[in-house]
């Protein structure tokens, strides 16, 4: 086992698909020379030439684009798009032309292209540099989208993505970039958990917390504290998005009977809506209380002072905790 921050972690994953395979490239704004605006390809060009790590022009839909051409070539490119709300000039693209190559082609032309993704709040950037649009991708048929939440996952799972002949939206949570942890840089991708495999971080038996990205470790926290009060809570790390492992949330619920779903960004419309609707269906007889979210506001990510006004914390969960176990007189507010 090896300590790597999570950014170190992404760096090694991509060095080694780089090193394993000549048809692996990385392209995007300022990533070659520069290292990427939080040097997660720091060295990479370097070592590859600028012909394998390639500094593209500003326009995220010429990037994309030219990814589509590659992987029509054969080439298994990684696209970093600089920061989270840069992605929507490539929207087109990705819903257009990524997402339905490979499939409406029932596989015979493959669109092995991962899409790294620098994503949601925290670490008090400008505005369109800390949004979640995470629930536009899984609403789109075609691709996987995922999130990681710690540097062994960082790392196995984009090599993972990188190999997959499926397109695969990679979010990677921009405040866990300096985070550590053990990652063991010999692991067979092969002998992995699953890409689409949902993971129970901690065990509990009074209610399943689900989540994914940076909010798994506001969970974690918000479990220990609950400890203090006898609380138990079971925290699952969704990990894939699109698909959504249900079978896992679902054995959790029916074990715990109560559920809350938490995530940074905003309530309408978004993963923990399809969540809650999917596990009421699946467990309705065994819940205990309604489902509950806690998420981002319904606005604009907002200016960096008052980021810590949205993103979900600590207390925010508990509140939902309480409420689910009828501990809280709080009611959750019904709109006309």
């Amino acid at each position: 086992m090896t300590e790597l921050t999570m950014g170190k972690a992404l760096t090694a994953a991509m060095r080694r698909a780089l090193a394993d395979d000549d048809r692996v490239l990385v392209m995007g704004e300022d990533i070659g020379r520069l290292g990427g605006v939080f040097r997660i390809t720091d060295g990479l060009q370097e070592e590859f030439g600028a012909r394998r790590v390639v500094d593209t022009p500003l326009a995220e839909s010429g990037i994309v684009g030219t990814a589509v051409g590659l992987a029509f070539r054969g080439f298994r490119p990684i696209v970093e798009i600089q920061f989270d709300g840069f992605v929507y000039p490539a929207f087109d693209q990705i819903v257009s032309q990524v997402a339905k190559l490979h499939y409406r082609t029932q596989g015979r032309v493959k669109m092995p292209i991962t899409i790294r993704i620098p994503w949601a709040g925290g670490v008090g950037a400008a505005e369109h540099h800390s949004e979640s649009p995470e629930a536009y991708f899984v609403h789109t048929a075609g691709l996987r989208v995922v999130a990681v939440s710690n540097p062994q996952d960082a790392y196995t799972m984009l090599r993972q993505a990188i190999a997959s002949d499926d397109p695969v939206v990679f979010f990677e949570p921009k405040r866990m970039y300096h985070a550590k942890g053990d990652v063991d840089l010999e692991a067979d991708i092969a002998d992995a958990a699953p890409l689409g495999l949902a993971r129970v971080v901690r065990e509990g038996t009074d209610v399943t917390v689900v989540t994914y990205g940076a909010q798994v470790t506001t969970a974690m926290d918000a479990a220990l504290a609950a400890e203090d009060e006898g609380i138990s809570l079971e925290i699952i790390d969704l990990r894939s998005l699109s698909p959504i492992d249900y079978g896992t949330v679902a054995a959790s619920v029916r074990r715990t009977g109560r559920v809350v779903v938490t995530h940074e960004a905003s309530r309408e419309a978004g993963v923990a809506a399809e969540v809650v609707a999917s596990i009421t269906e699946k467990c309705f007889h065994y819940l205990e209380a309604p489902p509950l979210r806690v998420t981002g506001h319904d606005i604009p990510y907002p200016p960096a002072k008052l980021e810590h006004h949205h993103v979900p914390d600590l207390d925010r969960i508990l509140d939902a905790v309480d409420q689910v176990l009828g501990r809280s007189s709080n009611v959750p507010e019904v709109t006309a």
